[in-house]
């Protein structure tokens, strides 16, 4: 009985060291891959146009590459001083649009607010009674149209994949223009032209007529689609929750290439966050704690970097470099080449928000509540803020906007 249960006790023993060995060995397939020149166009993209006088920053990432990176200001370093504040009843998780005046963001109440962007008073209100979790679009169509994607009903107890809408409203009023039911959708639009792009938890992306929301075409993908599409020429890049990048043609919907996170432990991170392109690259975080870097024409995986947790944040890309933050309490400048650390800056808190760039300034929100700014070049600190947790600072090139948990804030420096 003794001699039965040693030789099961052993069994067991080498049981659990191969299987330790086998997750040791998937482990460090898990590397860093250093990248290099190839698949890389060393020249800065082209800057973003100076905004008319009726926009400035008009989506998620202020344009369809989603750099995040207000080109048109200059003179707006910090330290700043509070101008106004302008608080709502409920969770302000994604940063506002700018345009017209005003600034327009979404609560998780399921409601869009316009506030001027001079005082801060509200102008108009519009209840969708959806949830909501995404950044809204702005364009010219009509003198002015917002859109926003919006998640199941409100008040709901369970999360209906199907549930979903889009919503078109006027600029100056909040009145609807339109509204197109889809999967549900916490994905920031993307606008380019007369086309508008979304993604929902059904696994599709949605390509809309910007003017009637007549559907155009769909593509499926066999996870959630969470994060924001990006655009480059007649390309689209979106991520999903199935581990894959995939690269489409913006008039047909058509799959150019598929990419993919590196397998660890019988699965694949997966994309939440919205893809940044730049330098001929396409760049995403991964919830397997990498921010990976594939050729835009290829989608080959050119370089990956491991951090030590999540990164569900965009990264703001700027003269060459990749700005991202991570669960792991630290904010990372990646060489967009190579995937090199040219620095990192530990933070208070885990950073789930995504990146932005004004004014050589890179800002970032942890959830512990607090927004910091940092010199882009070396990483030095210049400013913090005790507010915010999700959503990075914004601005129409005379203030910065600053997201907390249910208000925004307009900063404007203090001139010595």
């Amino acid at each position: 009985m003794k001699r039965g249960l040693a030789i099961l006790l052993a069994l067991v023993v080498l049981a659990a060291a191969a299987a330790a060995a086998f997750l040791s060995y998937r482990h460090q397939l898990m590397h860093n891959i250093r990248g290099s020149t190839t698949e890389f166009v060393p020249t800065e993209p082209k800057p973003t146009p100076p905004p008319a006088p009726s926009l400035s920053w008009e989506m998620f990432g202020v344009d369809p590459s989603r750099r995040a990176v207000a080109t048109f200001a200059a003179d707006l370093r910090p330290p700043f001083r509070r101008v106004w504040t302008s608080g709502v009843p409920s969770l302000v998780e994604f940063p506002p649009v700018i345009g017209y005046g005003r600034l327009f963001f979404a609560d998780g109440a399921g409601r869009i607010f316009a506030i001027s962007a001079k005082t801060g008073k509200r102008s108009w209100t519009f209840n969708a009674r959806h949830g909501v979790a995404a950044t809204p679009a702005l364009g010219p169509y009509k003198h002015g149209t917002l859109y926003e994607s919006f998640l199941n009903k409100l008040p709901s107890r369970t999360k209906n994949a199907n549930e979903g809408v889009v919503i078109a409203v006027a600029v100056g009023s909040g009145k609807e223009r339109w509204r197109a039911h889809i999967g549900a959708s916490e994905t920031s639009p993307l606008l380019v032209g007369n086309r508008l792009y979304v993604g929902a938890w059904n696994g599709k992306v949605y390509a809309l007529d910007a003017r009637t929301g007549r559907q155009l075409w769909t593509f499926q993908t066999h996870g959630a689609v969470k994060g924001g599409l990006a655009a480059s020429g007649t390309q689209l890049f979106v991520g999903s929750y199935d581990g894959h990048i995939y690269s489409l043609r913006a008039r047909t919907g058509k799959l150019i290439w598929r990419g993919s996170t590196e397998s660890r432990f019988f699965h694949r991170g997966r994309f939440y966050a919205t893809p940044v392109v730049a330098y001929g690259r396409v760049y995403v975080g991964s919830t397997d704690g990498g921010m990976y870097s594939f050729g835009a024409t290829t989608g080959k995986t050119r370089w990956v970097h491991r951090t030590g947790s999540y990164v569900y944040g965009s990264a703001a890309v700027w003269h060459e470099r990749v700005y991202v933050g991570s669960y792991d309490h630290y904010f990372y400048c990646f060489d967009a080449a190579t995937g090199d650390v040219r620095w990192r800056f530990h933070a208070n808190g885990p950073i789930s928000g995504s990146a932005t760039m004004i004014d050589g300034v890179v800002y970032f929100a942890t959830l512990k509540g607090r927004t910091y700014a940092l010199a882009a070049r070396t990483g030095k600190q210049l400013w913090s803020y005790p507010r915010g947790k999700y959503a990075p600072a914004v601005s129409d090139g005379k203030h910065v906007f600053v997201t907390g948990y249910s208000a925004v804030y307009s900063m404007a420096p203090v001139r010595r």
